[in-house]
């Protein structure tokens, strides 16, 4: 399998030049007959529809070529096979496999991590029975009603988005109220423990590396908490962390359960990081079906025919539109008031991955990768940014989410059509407003701020409900996106070293206490009053 810049394939210069030459895409051309040819399964019963993208039948080949030509089926079969893809931290890369497998047994120091992963799988399930039936219980003798996490980026922002877009589903069902605390900003865990019954509480401490500054300093403001309610902190937290680090097999935790450094944090969701949280407030059940819906769209994902690999498609198509048509940012806009938190963790999972200016070598490259990620619910986002997208300078390419049915099934009649039906509606108007624009009279009104130019791309994903199957294939497919593009842009999607620098020289002012000897660092850390 040979990896190589985008920029050395014989494909992407036909591209380009097909681009700059002979590119030109007619919006009449969506009608009726093209919604039905351009759509795809996306598994959980979802579809992808890509009958708003600016591209034919020519760009298709084109695209089909040049995933031939970067062998992108070939390098999905690698990761899935335990090939170490993780080029800059020498890891093998197994979030699929938290799933089910789909490639050959990976076997690491003589552990098969299939086994280990549906173990791990197994104790969560088994933990979080004991705890909704009231056999563990907190340290006053009172049973848990609910559990909050404590862990910062993939451990809070994946996991939180899919249980917010959970909780209208499962209402009147709802095992246990789940919170979540990140920022080290103190009033962040002040505020959420303000709200509770500590003595009726349960803590997830989520740490693979057992040394996240933000996360063990929370774990300490929430035992001090603990301690003064008179409650034994030792029943009341339990720890998602690695088989290697201090958190394990520690009696200072009620449980501990494990994952490895094959999962990265953004795309963790899958694990016990996400599954300890989910099993408790949905039960196990919902949790697993969550994953049977990811492995679906993992499946589907290894169809070579772009036309009927959903993730695979949409990874080509934004290629096109970052590189060729130079487009610098994505909106992703979730028609679901549920995925009110899934634009944030598609921002790390897309921007911590692809925002990257080297190769998977470490040698500069010399073409765009991954775009900027912003998004909101509709139509919230239409009162909002919406304007800049129909009339700004800049062409955004939008990824439109919605769904038939509400989670709650609860609505309200208007004006002739239920609110779910407006929602729906607001929806398609906007995908053809964007695409198709509006044009005025000038010889009637010479008012030009009342043109829309249109031209506007945009994708759909759709189905009937916003539940565990559907939700677990939705995030899988833009995992699965934005694996694609890191292999088309030649680039490792599973480091993040652009975290760690200023990290570091937070730890550095805080050592230094204002003497680090660097005089900028110095006077900011006095400004700020650090020192």
């Amino acid at each position: 399998m040979e990896f190589i810049d985008l920029d050395k394939t014989a494909s992407y210069a036909k591209l380009v030049s097909h681009a700059l030459k002979a590119y030109s895409f007619d919006y009449a051309k969506l009608d009726a007959g093209r919604v039905a040819r351009c759509l795809i399964p996306a598994g959980g019963g979802l579809m992808y529809s890509w009958a708003a993208k600016a591209v034919d039948e020519p760009e298709i080949k084109l695209l089909a070529a040049l995933a031939n030509e970067q062998e992108l089926i070939g390098k999905y079969h690698m990761l899935l096979d335990g090939e170490y893809m993780n080029t800059g931290e020498k890891r093998r890369v197994l979030h699929h496999l938290l799933r089910g497998r789909l490639g050959k047994p990976v076997i690491h120091e003589g552990k098969n991590l299939e086994e280990f992963y549906a173990g791990e799988l197994e104790r969560i399930a088994a933990f979080a029975e004991k705890v909704l039936g009231g056999e563990l219980k907190g340290g006053s003798g009172k049973t848990f009603t609910t559990v909050v996490q404590i862990g910062i980026g993939g451990s809070d922002l994946g996991p939180r988005a899919l249980y917010l877009a959970l909780e209208n589903w499962a209402a009147g069902r709802k095992k246990m109220d789940a919170k979540f605390i990140s920022n080290v900003d103190p009033d962040d865990a002040a505020q959420i423990l303000s709200s509770l019954e500590l003595d009726r509480t349960l803590f997830i401490l989520v740490s693979k590396s057992g040394t996240t500054q933000e996360t063990l300093a929370n774990e300490l403001f929430v035992k001090g908490k603990l301690k003064k309610a008179g409650l034994d902190p030792a029943k009341h937290l339990v720890a998602v962390t690695s088989e290697t680090s201090p958190l394990a097999r520690n009696p200072a935790y009620l449980d501990s359960f494990y994952m490895d450094d094959f999962i990265g944090g953004r795309y963790s969701s899958s694990s016990p990081v996400g599954g300890v949280v989910l099993s408790l407030a949905f039960g196990p059940q919902s949790f697993k079906e969550l994953l049977e819906g990811a492995h679906e769209a993992d499946r589907l994902a290894l169809e070579s025919d772009i036309t009927k690999n959903a993730s695979l498609l949409d990874a080509l198509i934004g290629l096109w539109e970052r590189n060729c048509m130079g487009y610098p940012a994505t909106a992703v806009l979730p028609y679901s008031q549920a995925l009110s938190r899934f634009p944030a963790h598609l921002q790390q999972l897309d921007m911590e991955s692809n925002g990257k200016r080297v190769n998977r070598n470490g040698a500069p490259i010399a073409y765009a990768t991954g775009p900027l990620v912003f998004g909101e619910p509709g139509t919230n986002g239409q009162h909002s940014f919406y304007q800049f997208l129909h009339q700004g300078t800049d062409i955004v390419p939008l990824e439109f989410i919605g769904f038939l049915e509400s989670q709650r099934g609860e609505d309200v009649e208007v004006e002739g059509s239920t609110s779910q039906t407006k929602l729906k509606a607001n929806l398609a108007a906007q995908i053809l407003a964007f695409a198709r624009g509006q044009s005025v009279d000038r010889t009637k009104d010479a008012n030009c701020n009342k043109e829309f130019p249109g031209g506007r791309p945009s994708s759909l994903i759709y189905g009937k409900k916003v539940e565990p199957r559907s939700l677990g294939a939705l995030l899988a497919h833009f995992e699965n996106k934005v694996m694609f593009q890191g292999f088309l842009w030649n680039i490792n999607s599973f480091d993040q070293e652009g975290v760690q620098l200023g990290k570091a020289l937070a730890k550095k002012i805080l050592a230094s206490k204002g003497s680090s000897g660097d005089s900028a660092l110095d006077a900011y850390a006095k400004l700020l009053s650090i020192c």
